[in-house]
């Protein structure tokens, strides 16, 4: 179970310099905010998900925490606004400044996952966040499910086109991952297989 220990490990490791108290105010917070219930698929599953996978970096692991700690699924820059929020909550746990900017930039390149070659910290959370893409077929289908589950109020078709868009737009990535390249043929896969099942007439 995801506590607000663990938060408050990492940001201690980040430079935190608050209270013990306030590093658990704000790891409650945003697990609370992880827990929401319009999340079917970014939901807690998804933020230990992310975590196990970049842990042994306190910033990038800042950084999945903030990640999609803002998530409405009728909004447009739940990006922005997350990358706003954990910018004031880990001031809030003094954090030093240059650590809390690196840590927005982070959350904001994953509106895109588009990661610049050398950044280290970028290609470890987008790989962490576009690992399920090469998850297994069922565990893949699964996955979509839940995202669509997020996106209920949307009707069919209309869906069927955003969502093909998104997919398109990670194909035309030059690469996935940068750090975890052995994934790449399984998520051009699914990512392939998912998208002609949206352009396949029922």
């Amino acid at each position: 179970m995801l506590t607000a220990d663990r938060f408050a490990i990492t940001a201690r490791a980040a430079g935190a310099a608050a209270p013990d108290s306030v590093l658990a105010e704000v790891g409650t917070e945003l697990i609370n905010r992880w827990s929401e219930p319009q999340r079917h698929y970014h939901t807690v599953d998804h933020l230990v998900f992310c975590l196990d996978r970049v842990e042994t970096e306190p910033v990038v692991a800042l950084a999945a925490w903030g990640h999609d700690a803002v998530y409405d699924p009728t909004a447009a820059d739940n990006e922005e606004r997350s990358a706003v929020l954990i910018g004031d909550l880990l001031t809030e746990c003094a954090v030093p400044a240059a650590v809390v900017a690196e840590v927005q930039r982070l959350v904001r390149l994953t509106a895109g996952h588009s990661v610049a070659p050398g950044d280290h910290h970028g290609a470890l959370l987008a790989d962490a966040d576009l690992a399920i893409l090469a998850a297994p077929w069922p565990d893949y289908v699964r996955y979509v499910a839940a995202v669509r589950a997020e996106y209920a109020h949307v009707p069919d078709e209309l869906w069927r086109i955003g969502r093909a868009t998104v997919l398109q737009s990670l194909l035309d990535l030059p690469a996935l991952y940068q750090h975890t390249p052995a994934l790449e043929p399984a998520a051009r896969a699914n990512l392939t297989r998912e998208l002609g099942s949206l352009r396949t007439p029922a």
